[in-house]
């Protein structure tokens, strides 16, 4: 098992503990590495979502859990990566939204798999021939 970033879908079901696939990787990825990595646009999407449904003690729990994990911020070469697969996506009609675009960045610039169940939303990227790496734990 390599070094990877976490999606949002992954996250939140590791959050959730109920798909049992998720589980057992989980539990294997954090038993090499010791902490899961997400990135700031994970966190976003996470507290937006709870935020949504009013629920401040939920955004405090995960916020909190965040201090003994891996969370990669967003960087201008991250931001310029992004603006580009967007560009080539939205030009084709394969527009996927600016989250998955940065942290698709994100996982190239750190040249990390990025683990998600939307694998068929970062293959878009992929066939533009950026060298983005993929695995999903369903």
């Amino acid at each position: 098992m390599s070094k990877s970033l976490l999606d949002t879908d992954i996250i939140s079901e590791i959050l959730k503990g109920i798909d049992p696939n998720i589980r057992t990787k989980a539990i294997a990825y954090r038993s090499q590495f010791g902490f899961y990595t997400t990135s700031v646009i994970s966190v976003m999407e996470i507290v937006e979502g709870w935020h949504r449904r009013q629920n401040e003690a939920r955004i405090k729990q995960f916020l909190s859990t965040l201090i003994t994990e891996e969370v990669l911020p967003m960087t201008l070469a991250d931001a310029d990566l992004a603006g580009r697969i967007y560009a080539d996506l939205e030009r084709t009609g394969q527009r996927i939204g600016y989250p998955d675009c940065i942290i698709g960045a994100i996982a190239i610039n750190n040249k990390i798999t990025l683990v998600t169940g939307n694998t068929s939303h970062y293959q878009r990227i992929q066939n533009f021939g950026y060298s983005l790496l993929l695995d999903n734990w369903r």
